[in-house]
């Protein structure tokens, strides 16, 4: 059973588990499991997504239960209307506060504007050896994508040389070696942790918050 954050009889949220995608798309075919999918036969209901989130990311995940609330819904996204929150865990000790202004170019060769906020919650630096340190660093963050291009935060995070933990292709493979053999851990620790939408009927703003995924609170208390 998915976890249902909110529902009403326009709007329905879920914590989408980590590994799990959206609906079908060409590149997994070997998938028979989908978010869409299995909200449909848990509530009986067609169900139309608002939003993505990458098959490796948790979290809140917005769905319409008809297609006007979606199509009022992908206006506000496309808009930056809405207000989103991702948890990371990244390589390295981040800038207190940063904002990456750096375009990214899409899978048709387009370049677009994308914006990204980040800001330091905790920082740590573990007693086991990273490459050519003694030591190992990382950093856990809050982030705010003002913009929503493909793989947004995981290529800014790339770009600034603090990538995500587990992350692949955008990640450090060393990094991802170290946690799968000392952690048994090969999850990307990147998880969407609040929504905050224009409700589409009542206009009355709706805040959805997921909790982390034992996974990623299982690396919080180990690394930090």
């Amino acid at each position: 059973m998915l976890e249902i954050l909110f529902q009403d009889e326009h709007l329905i949220a879920i914590n989408k588990p980590h590994g799990l995608l959206v609906h079908r798309t060409k590149i997994a075919r070997d998938v028979d499991e989908f978010a869409m999918q299995l909200l449909r036969d848990q509530i009986e209901q067609k169900v139309y997504p608002v939003h993505r989130l990458d098959r490796k990311t948790s979290g809140v995940l917005l769905f319409a239960l008809s297609p006007e609330i979606n199509t009022v819904l992908q206006k506000q996204f496309m808009n930056k209307e809405v207000e989103k929150k991702y948890l990371a865990i990244v390589r390295g000790h981040t800038e207190s506060k940063v904002t990456i202004d750096y375009p990214l170019t899409n899978e048709e060769g387009k370049t677009q504007e994308a914006i990204t906020h980040f800001k330091t919650l905790q920082t740590t630096e573990c007693n086991f050896p990273s490459g050519k340190f003694a030591t190992s660093r990382y950093s856990l963050i809050e982030i705010s994508p003002e913009t929503g291009r493909f793989h947004q935060i995981r290529k800014h995070l790339a770009h600034l040389r603090h990538p995500i933990i587990g992350d692949r292709p955008h990640g450090c493979n060393k990094q991802n070696k170290i946690f799968l053999e000392r952690f048994q851990m090969n999850t990307m620790l990147l998880h969407a942790k609040e929504l905050l939408v224009n409700h589409p009927v009542s206009h009355e703003v709706v805040q959805i918050k997921a909790t982390v995924s034992k996974e990623f609170k299982r690396m919080k208390s180990e690394l930090f």
